[in-house]
């Protein structure tokens, strides 16, 4: 998000230069003449005071088309940092959304295990009075204990996913994911 925020701020910067290309400018050079007291030498060569503030000045006239060029492309990259924001946006707000639907679906699954776990604790109980009435085998015992053990596991990953996507909401939101630097 940060980095399309800095990026469309970029461009509007861009576009104020471009925009500013337009205008006559005057500029102090390192090489404006010769050290001469001789007036005759600020009219002899190009790179004397008086030539370059006339090209300085008649600069924007003479590159007018270039200088369009330039304005446009700097609004059509502004365009296009623009729209890359909004994208960004929409993806943000579409990643937080779904985490948000993630962590509420895996709530109710995690409801639902929950009693679906109580239920073959249950019937585990259930099978072992059964067993020790003679009623049941052992063979039967033994599978809704399995049963329970794996309905107990399905409960615990429901869990650990359900830690995971609020800890995905937090990394959606910004929340101060640093990554180190590779040594």
């Amino acid at each position: 998000m940060r980095q399309a925020s800095y990026g469309f701020e970029a461009s509007k910067l861009d576009v104020k230069v471009a925009k500013a290309r337009f205008y006559p400018s005057l500029s102090l050079e390192a090489g404006v003449g010769y050290e001469s007291f001789n007036v005759v030498h600020l009219l002899d060569t190009p790179e004397s005071l008086l030539y370059n503030v006339a090209g300085n000045l008649t600069a924007p006239l003479l590159n007018r088309a270039a200088i369009k060029a330039d304005y446009r492309a700097a609004n059509a990259m502004q365009i296009q940092a623009v729209f890359n924001f909004e994208r960004t946006l929409l993806l943000a707000f579409t990643e937080v959304v779904n985490y948000l639907r993630m962590v509420e679906n895996l709530a109710a699954q995690f409801e639902r295990q929950t009693v679906q776990v109580e239920t073959l604790e249950q019937a585990t109980e259930t099978s072992n009075i059964l067993y020790r009435s003679a009623r049941a085998d052992y063979m039967e015992v033994l599978m809704t204990r399995r049963d329970s053990l794996e309905a107990e596991m399905e409960l615990i990953e429901t869990r650990k996913q359900q830690m995971q996507a609020r800890v995905g909401i937090y990394r959606a939101l910004g929340g101060g994911w640093r990554r180190e630097p590779a040594a």
